[in-house]
């Protein structure tokens, strides 16, 4: 019991975390080496899966979920968003080429994402539209984005992917940006933890720092 009162009440014992493989590998890895400089007390759990774990039957003091959240028996704590962009591979581009307008985009052979709904784009006159591909067109529907971001280098569909998991691809040309006068709705990074009175303070402590890392 005294062990439990003191990871509850300081910044010691085990902080266990659950999130994306993808996420993990390009924004919490990198994270949780600033962060455990300034807590060497506190060791770190980190489990990575592309379907949500059960926080309180798994036992993890919080996840880091992306996208658009819904209604939950946790709380929530939104830490920082990001873009979201239409990528492929240069060579499908040239097949439809010019790809100006969203129902040339749309008519594209599609990479769907699993557990991602339908989403919004505002075109360059500030309307907003669903970005819906028609039927037919989605070959390939995959759960997590570093999946369809592979479906993507190899020319097998256009993806909407996050900007800081294909950053490096557009730099290097591997992939572009379709219609970059269009906005896709930003997404959001949440920290979800269980709704307890006490909110321990290994968990605030984390939540404080992503937030400020993002």
């Amino acid at each position: 019991i005294e062990e439990a009162r003191s990871e509850h009440s300081q910044l010691k014992g085990t902080l266990r975390i659950t999130t994306t493989v993808e996420f993990a590998l390009a924004q919490v890895v990198p994270a949780l080496e600033v962060f455990r400089q300034q807590q060497p007390q506190l060791n770190i759990h980190l489990s990575t899966s592309s379907t949500h774990a059960d926080l309180i039957s798994e036992r993890f003091d919080l996840a880091i979920r992306l996208g658009r959240m819904h209604d939950s028996n946790l709380r929530a704590v939104q830490l920082s968003t990001f873009e979201v962009f239409a990528v492929a591979a240069p060579a499908l581009v040239e097949q439809f080429a010019p790809v100006s307008t969203l129902a040339v985009l749309e008519s594209m052979p599609t990479l769907g994402h699993g557990r991602v709904p339908e989403m919004t784009v505002t075109d360059p006159a500030g309307s907003e539209h669903f970005y819906q591909p028609k039927p037919g067109t989605t070959a390939i529907v995959a759960d997590n984005s570093a999946t369809l971001r592979a479906f993507a280098l190899t020319g097998q569909g256009v993806a909407i992917l996050p900007q800081w998991l294909i950053q490096e691809d557009l730099d290097a040309g591997r992939l572009q940006r379709l219609l970059a006068d269009y906005r896709f709705a930003q997404q959001g990074v949440y920290a979800l933890y269980p709704d307890t009175r006490h909110l321990p303070l290994k968990v605030r402590a984390f939540i404080d720092f992503m937030k400020g890392w993002g």
